[in-house]
């Protein structure tokens, strides 16, 4: 599934591309991919837009158009944003063609065709109620500490709670605990200071590596010019079920944490 690192990288690489480009058309193949406002509406609301801008906010990417509207893309699990020329091939699992100036397209690939686009007025009706972003510099430990206070949530579906915490998903919450040395079980109001702290440092540490790596192509991520990311090479456990700790040599378990399928260590990670 797309997260953070994922969107931000595609957020990096798409910008250069298409700022400063007008919309000329958009063609829908699968018409449950647009939310809103109606189909026909969102193509005559992009029609004609140039692009001002790209921003990301949690796991949606916010295309900016110069009618003050936003185009807000969900990738949601599967979905990816190829860019090509007109006369290209679009790729499989195509189900919506944004068509720009100067012969250059926009395919929305989507092999589960759970991606969402909407056009908003106002973006802050679609993300306004997510947590603070992880990568900014007022996310401290100190926030991280707050947010977590009394909770009795385990600690990876607290991490994965997007109204919490904004882009963490769960290959790198995983790989968070795992640097932390913290049990996905355990749950968010029994950290100790010093464990919220070395948490803190762990989310950031393997956020950056992911956008330095281009994202995880674990399995359907692709980057904006239809190459993989090399980040789950990096991983230590996420999607690593029986392979040995890099720290201890212990086979990794993976387990079911509010049904999201959780890497762990048992020996780095034990339960307090």
């Amino acid at each position: 599934m797309p997260e953070l690192p994922e969107v931000e990288t595609i957020r990096i690489e798409i910008s250069p591309l298409i700022i400063g480009r007008r919309i000329t058309g958009v063609e829908v193949f699968w018409e449950r991919m647009v939310r809103e406002p109606s189909l026909d509406e969102f193509r005559r609301g992009v029609a004609g837009q140039r692009i001002v801008g790209v921003d990301r906010r949690g796991k949606y990417l916010l295309i900016r158009l110069g009618s003050g509207d936003t185009l807000v893309v969900h990738l949601k699990m599967s979905g990816a944003l190829i860019v090509g020329k007109s006369e290209d091939e679009p790729p499989q699992y195509t189900h919506a063609i944004i068509d720009l100036d100067g012969g250059m397209r926009i395919f929305f690939r989507d092999p589960r065709k759970f991606g969402l686009m909407r056009l908003a007025k106002d973006d802050a009706s679609v993300v306004g109620k997510l947590g603070p972003e992880p990568l900014e510099p007022d996310f401290t430990s100190e926030v991280l500490g707050k947010l977590l206070a009394g909770r009795k949530a385990p600690i990876k579906a607290l991490l994965t709670d997007q109204d919490l915490i904004a882009g963490v998903g769960n290959m790198y919450a995983d790989e968070a605990l795992y640097e932390a040395k913290i049990h996905p079980l355990r749950t968010g109001g029994s950290l100790s200071k010093g464990e919220i702290a070395r948490l803190h440092k762990a989310v950031l540490k393997v956020l950056i590596a992911g956008i330095g790596n281009k994202g995880a192509s674990i399995e359907n991520y692709l980057r904006p010019d239809g190459s993989k990311g090399t980040a789950h090479d990096e991983f230590k456990v996420a999607h690593q079920r029986k392979a040995a700790c890099p720290r201890c040599g212990t086979p990794i378990r993976r387990i079911a944490v509010r049904n999201r399928g959780t890497y762990f260590c048992p020996k780095c990670q034990k339960m307090k």
